[in-house]
């Protein structure tokens, strides 16, 4: 994972063709790179990142965001009654052990939950 500017991309590397390729993750809009060194890589990473945020701006549009952190959530009240008594056994607020059962779910692929 490589992060400019609040942006995130993945990498891979094509073994046969001697070239990593990257994408920007957390976007509608498609923003690819390629390079065949990590330092090349992370230069076309950030002038793709540079010139998607000139383009927008060129063309009088907001570029699309990496993601916020805030996810608009409904569930039935019985689960949020539930889910608020799990969390304050815990000694939690309610957004803190959901980001803590979130994260455990999908396996710890993400890093520390500061701030929750």
């Amino acid at each position: 994972m490589m992060e400019y500017k609040g942006y995130r991309a993945a990498i891979t590397f094509d073994d046969e063709a001697g070239v990593f390729h990257g994408e920007v993750t957390g976007t509608r809009d498609v923003i690819i790179f390629e390079g065949t060194s990590v330092s090349e890589l992370r230069k076309e990473f950030e002038f793709s990142i540079d010139d998607y945020l000139q383009v927008c701006e060129r063309r009088g549009r907001a570029p699309d965001k990496a993601y916020s952190g805030k996810i608009p959530l409904r569930i039935p009240p019985d689960v949020h009654r539930a889910a608020e008594a799990a969390a304050k056994a815990r000694g939690k607020s309610l957004n803190s052990w959901i980001a803590e059962v979130v994260k455990r779910e999908i396996g710890g692929q993400v890093g520390e939950l500061e701030g929750y």
